[in-house]
């Protein structure tokens, strides 16, 4: 072997070995930020879900015009629409559930169980 062929060789060997290196960084890089993703949406769901259930305890007769149910509420609704500005990074791991999403039973249902826990 020459000289010239040993330093090509050697150079081959460490991009392979940077080539690797990037691959493992590039993977665990994706998983965290999909990690992350369903983090975030996740806690868009449960900050939607305390809005709704601010907004049907606000309702009652009970409680209709009271000051701190109403600003907890402005509260609430504020916070999720600067939630909604991370739309674009929770949706990388959502898949296009359109019409599941628009009809909502799935959500009221999970609401309704958590709200009314049964007895035994």
């Amino acid at each position: 072997m020459s000289r010239l062929e040993i330093i090509l060789s050697a150079i081959l060997f460490l991009s392979i070995g940077f080539n690797i290196g990037i691959f493992i960084y590039a993977r665990a890089a994706l998983a965290r930020l999909l990690f992350v993703s369903e983090e975030l949406g996740d806690l868009q769901h449960m900050v939607n879900a305390l809005a709704r259930h601010l907004k049907s305890v606000y309702e009652l007769e009970m409680f209709y015009g009271d000051a701190t149910l109403e600003n907890l509420l402005a509260h609430a609704v504020s916070f999720n629409e600067h939630l909604e500005t991370f739309e674009y990074i929770y949706t990388l791991t959502e898949e296009d559930l359109e019409p599941e999403a628009s009809t909502g039973e799935e959500e009221e249902e999970y609401d309704d169980e958590e709200d009314h826990p049964q007895e035994t």
